[in-house]
């Protein structure tokens, strides 16, 4: 089938790129435009990776700004136009692997080029589509707006069901990724969302079957089971928008790096009369904890693993195989870990369904397929859940050796997360051997591959080892100082008592 002509989207997507190229003003103004440009829109499939970090930063400024309301925001032409943008960008990216030009069609164009699609007309993120082929099939449609929307505004609560049925991939990377040539003759299907109904439940640290089959993929009509307790039903629709409905980035927020500071400052940088008073029990020298306002900021996650998931969405490290697979497993466990943050309560004592558990497991899976094909952010995902001992190794024991190695091994790839989770792994003594100067090596290793906490932490450890030497040196001053004023007025005394 030949390209249609020219549509008025055509022409508006061919403007907005543009002005931006051009640093002129898009009509009707454009939200976020200096951090779209620090973005370094490129036209790479890497360039979205940036993207989708910025959109995550987004969401996170406008919860913390209490304008985190998507009704209130579509309204504002300067947002609209932001995420319209953003949806030319991406398919503008996706034609050209394709190596063909986007063609955009408006909602006319779609009902009457495509008749079967079931478009609901004050849906603002099914007002367009790009055409990435010349094909002119409704597969090769993709809907941009979408994963943008899911992005910003999609939580438990919030599905986002896509126009071309399933559910709609979390950010645009992960969305083009799937349309690219290569992974479309594969045709693989991505995870479904969890959400279920069952009355039946199962513990978190159920491991479940790890020899299931990869290529069955979760049929979505049989999961479709609220995660939220029943005592939130009732819970008014304020705090709901306010404490109750999160996602992976609000609920993996960075916690403050102090603990960690002053952990590995005093345990690596200490004066030699004082070393053996170092005590094993790390987590006596890290600040009073404090009881949380609101139960979803009271997450019994290891700090260390709460970090590991915020950096293994902000810090890009590129990666040649399994990538699909991490994404799939990604958008699964996700909302696991958004049910487990808003709860008041260990990890262990999480209720889940067993459609849930089942789901759960298969992501386990994919994410184990991913990491076997060198994928670094999939062998941390998997190693973090296997040291919470909720993995796939059955025994315990073998869970923490199989978590250490999934972390050496991409520590060994140069992963700087990996190194700096390392780092922390042998300064606090979990799942390893407490050692301070493993932890210290690791450390300097994840600072000199970019890691920016980590260089600021081998900062101040040098730093300090200034400090404690320049002070040891006055130290030896002074007592030379002592004892020459000793020997003088030795000699002094000496003289007087011949005289």
């Amino acid at each position: 089938m030949s390209a249609s002509p020219l549509t008025p989207l055509d022409y508006i997507a061919e403007g907005y790129w543009q002005d931006f190229l051009a640093g002129r003003p898009i009509a009707g103004g454009i939200a976020y435009e200096t951090e779209l440009r620090a973005c370094t829109l490129d036209e790479s499939l890497e360039s979205l990776q940036r993207i989708d970090t910025l959109l995550s930063q987004v969401r996170r400024d406008m919860i913390k700004s209490g304008i985190w309301d998507e009704t209130t925001l579509l309204v504002d032409e300067r947002y609209r136009n932001f995420m319209v943008f953003l949806a030319f960008y991406a398919g503008c990216i996706l034609a050209q692997q394709w190596q063909n030009k986007p063609h955009w069609y408006g909602q006319f164009e779609l009902r009457k080029r495509y008749p079967e699609l079931t478009l609901i007309t004050d849906n603002f993120y099914q007002h367009m589509a790009v055409g990435y082929d010349d094909s002119g099939v409704k597969e090769r449609l993709f809907f941009a707006l979408e994963p943008i929307g899911l992005r910003l505004f999609g939580h438990i609560d919030r599905q986002f069901d896509a126009v071309q049925g399933g559910q709609v991939e979390s950010g645009l990377y992960q969305a083009v990724s799937l349309r690219l040539p290569t992974i479309l003759s594969n045709d693989v299907n991505p995870m479904p969302e969890l959400t279920t109904h069952k009355a039946t439940t199962h513990q978190v640290t159920d491991s479940g079957n790890p020899s299931a089959d990869l290529n069955t993929h979760v049929d979505t009509s049989q999961l479709s089971v609220s995660l939220n307790k029943p005592e939130e039903v009732s819970i008014g629709a304020e705090r709901n928008q306010a404490n109750i409905v999160v996602t992976d980035s609000e609920n993996r927020a960075a916690p403050s790096a102090m603990p960690d500071t002053v952990t590995e400052l005093q345990t690596s940088v200490v004066p030699p009369e004082s070393e053996n008073s170092i005590k094993p029990e790390l987590t006596k020298v890290s600040q009073p904890t404090v009881k949380p306002a609101s139960p979803v900021k009271n997450t019994s996650t290891p700090e260390m693993f709460t970090q590991l998931l915020v950096e293994l969405d902000e810090i890009t490290v590129p990666q040649l195989t399994g990538d699909v697979q991490y994404q799939q497993a990604r958008k699964v466990l996700d909302q696991f870990e958004q049910h487990i943050a808003k709860q008041n309560k260990s990890r262990g004592q999480v209720i889940f369904s067993d459609d849930h558990i089942a789901a759960k497991n298969k992501a386990l899976l994919l994410l184990q397929a991913a990491a076997e094909d060198g994928n670094t952010a999939a062998m941390l995902r998997l190693a973090m859940y296997e040291l919470l001992g909720e993995g796939l190794t059955a025994d315990s024991d073998n869970q923490k050796k199989s978590g250490v190695e999934w972390v050496n091994q991409a520590a060994s790839k140069n992963d700087s997360r990996a190194q700096r989770l390392l780092s922390k792994m042998y300064y606090q003594g979990v799942g390893v051997s407490q050692d301070i100067d493993s932890g210290k090596y690791w450390l300097e290793q994840a600072a000199d591959n970019g890691h920016a906490e980590a260089a600021n932490l081998v900062r101040q450890w040098q730093q300090a080892q200034v400090l404690l030497t320049t002070q040891k040196q006055e130290q030896h001053s002074t007592k030379r100082y002592q004892l020459l004023i000793g020997a003088i007025i030795a000699v002094a005394l000496l003289i007087i008592i011949i005289i």
